[in-house]
């Protein structure tokens, strides 16, 4: 008898995707799935998808979802989690989500270090809206919105969000990580796993970030987007682990 090596996700519904060819939301909810699944807590999990792409999020996830107003995950999660502090919650947030409407919820979510975990999605446009220049949009890169490039005197530069909550004193764990290929896939899956253990131990505050192709909105082919976050933006965005203290607040926790 053939041995099963790959299947369906249990903590993933039969759904078919709305997401486009190509776009990386759909890897990503398959890591966060397998990744629940492993560790057993599909019955404790509540999930808060945002506004944009990924608004139908709770279609695909097979455990507990609450919808969040645009930029108010790490906020709701933050209520679910103090309330219900025995269960597991995580944020699922695009890069307008979390670092325009939202980055005052998420920066002082994590200063707090309120135990939760933050799943970001950085494709570097507004995938759901028509492809408009987004806070992690790249100098000079096109967008709708600067149809000349990001210039940095009329828009500014890139918001990093690793690099800037990762010196938060109640931020626990931060790595940035990409679906671009299957070994960068197996590191964002072993990170989407840390970040959701730190918070089975009660370590604080944890964020992956995930490099995300949007082929339609780059005017790409699938292929040519995942070579375009390695060979371009992830220049900008170098991956990586950017804070990792979890063994510090494991023996912090212990002495305690």
């Amino acid at each position: 008898m053939a041995k099963k090596v790959f299947g369906r996700p249990k903590s993933l519904k039969e759904n078919i995707f709305h997401y486009c060819p190509g776009c990386g939301h759909s890897i990503a909810h398959r890591l966060i799935a397998e990744v629940i699944d492993e560790l057993g807590i599909r019955g404790i999990t509540i999930g808060v998808p945002p506004a944009g792409c990924a608004v139908l999020a709770y279609n695909y996830f097979d455990f507990d979802m609450i919808e969040a107003p645009h930029g108010r995950g790490p906020a709701m999660a933050t209520g679910i989690k103090r309330t219900l502090s025995d269960r597991v919650v995580f944020s699922y947030q695009g890069d307008g989500d979390l670092a325009a409407i939202g980055i005052a919820e998420s920066f002082h979510a994590a200063n707090r270090g309120e135990n939760i975990s933050v799943i970001f999605i950085n494709n570097a446009v507004y995938g759901m809206t028509g492809g408009q220049m987004a806070p992690t949009t790249m100098l000079e890169q096109k967008t709708t919105t600067t149809p000349a490039g990001r210039h940095k005197t009329l828009d500014g530069y890139p918001v990093k969000v690793c690099e800037l909550f990762s010196p938060l004193k109640g931020v626990t764990y931060v790595e940035r990580c990409t679906v671009t290929s299957p070994a960068n896939i197996n590191k964002t899956r072993k990170a989407i796993k840390k970040a959701f253990q730190c918070q089975l131990d009660s370590l604080g505050f944890s964020l992956v970030e995930i490099l995300s192709p949007c082929p339609t909105n780059w005017k790409m082919m699938p292929i040519d987007s995942c070579k375009w976050i390695d060979e371009v933006m992830s220049k900008e965005f170098p991956l990586g682990m950017f804070k990792d203290n979890i063994t510090q607040e494991k023996k912090i926790a212990e002495a305690v």
